[in-house]
């Protein structure tokens, strides 16, 4: 076990850059870019839900349920996402792979323990606008962005009694975000002017948040349990720390053949972005070992949140909201002879108002999921898949359609640790 959270440690700095690349979409050009984060493989095949203590899966959405654990687990995901971008005039498709998060927890009688990485938010945008001014002169602009924010969190859970939980975690974010504009003006017969100009911003963020959580289950009858859980994360700031550069490049025709002279740096200050407060609840019935079904509500006070550069004459923010339903059913999962009557068969929907607004449009999102958990022979590990189908956006005011999938992929290793050998 230990050597595999090891390899797995390693192989998460090789991919750590690529995992910052992991959206391609319009929409991480604001605030802090495209937020990834939906949980675990096994919760994001359920649209997200959280709401279930288990003994061997780990659940890095809700500390309180650290305390479930029987089985120190390690737990590693990531996510293949297929994304075609539309607006009225135009159609293209983008394709990201990206490491979604690696975790351990380790129980220690009613306490669990809880550490690991999270790549939250991506930006990763390429965009080409036109603008036309009173006088005729075109002006031809193309942005790209890369980058974003990490998470490093430690958190515990505590059994108060056999039926209630409550748990905390506190999360270090850290990460740049980096963006390129270049800007081509055309005279009044169409020509483009010889020199270009570019613009080169970078934001290198660092911020602390904390995030509490309660969870609570009961029997109704013999067969079927109540579950019930709580999250709160308090609004918390990050630092950015800003510089910008500004450059001439040569062009012709509008292909741009590189940087002319020295790059000026200009003083902009360092900014604060607000993270807004999140509330979510969720319930649900059923059997732990059997089925569950369940819902949640999530509340985000997103309408402080604000850009990095406060430039941006087209953006609003709102509150947030979030619906989820979801669960899942396993046939038998005390089964010897059939392997498939094991396997966790996961689903759900959710739909969530972003809280971001442009041009006057407010940008929605909305997605199914479906997700199998195959147990790995010989031991309480197994292997689980996810699919995700979603639609974000409008092409109403310009903007810009996405309709996606995402493919995920995650690894769930239990093993009993600090247990005493009775033979050497």
């Amino acid at each position: 076990m230990i050597k595999k959270i090891i390899v797995s440690f390693s192989l998460l700095f090789s991919l750590i850059s690529l995992a910052q690349e992991g959206t391609s979409s319009p929409y991480s050009f604001y605030g802090i870019g495209d937020v990834r984060f939906k949980g675990t493989v096994e919760n994001s095949s359920m649209a997200g839900l959280s709401i279930v203590p288990d003994s061997i899966h780990l659940n890095i959405v809700n500390p309180a349920m650290y305390s479930s654990l029987k089985l120190t687990s390690f737990a590693i995901g990531g996510t293949f996402n297929v994304n075609k971008l539309t607006t009225d005039s135009q159609s293209e498709k983008a394709q990201r792979t990206a490491l979604n998060y690696l975790a351990v927890g380790i129980p220690i009688n009613k306490l669990g323990i809880g550490f690991g990485l999270i790549p939250y938010s991506s930006v990763g945008y390429n965009l080409k606008s036109n603008t036309t001014d009173a006088n005729s002169i075109r002006t031809e602009s193309f942005d790209k962005g890369n980058g974003g924010l990490n998470k490093v969190f430690l958190g515990f859970g505590y059994q108060i009694t056999k039926k209630l939980s409550f748990g905390a975690d506190a999360q270090y974010n850290f990460g740049n975000i980096n963006a390129q504009n270049i800007s081509i003006r055309y005279d009044a017969l169409g020509f483009p002017i010889q020199y270009a100009s570019m613009e080169v911003n970078r934001s290198i963020a660092n911020g602390v948040n904390f995030n509490i959580g309660l969870s609570f289950h009961s029997k109704l009858n013999n067969k079927i349990n109540l579950f019930s859980s709580a999250t709160f994360t308090p609004s918390s700031e990050i630092n950015l720390t800003n510089s910008r550069f500004i450059s001439l490049v040569q062009s012709n025709n509008g292909v741009n053949f590189g940087q002319v002279g020295e790059a000026i740096e200009v003083t902009v200050p360092s900014t604060k972005l607000t993270l807004p407060s999140k509330l979510t609840f969720g319930i649900g019935i059923g059997d732990s070992k059997k089925w569950i079904i369940g819902t949640e509500l999530a509340f985000q006070s997103s309408s402080n949140f604000g850009n990095r550069f406060n430039d941006i004459s087209n953006v609003s923010y709102q509150n947030a909201t979030k619906f989820t339903l979801g669960g899942y059913y396993i046939p038998n999962y005390k089964s010897f002879t059939n392997y498939l009557s094991r396997i966790v068969y996961r689903g759900g929907f959710r739909f969530e108002n972003t809280g971001l607004v442009i041009n006057n449009n407010e940008i929605n999102d909305a997605a199914v999921t479906l997700g199998l958990g195959m147990p790995l022979r010989g031991a309480f590990s197994n292997i689980n898949f996810g699919f995700e189908y979603g639609n974000r956006g409008t092409k109403s005011g310009g903007l810009v359609n996405e309709n996606y999938m995402n493919f995920n992929v995650g690894l769930s290793l239990n093993d009993r640790w600090f247990v005493k050998r009775k033979y050497d």
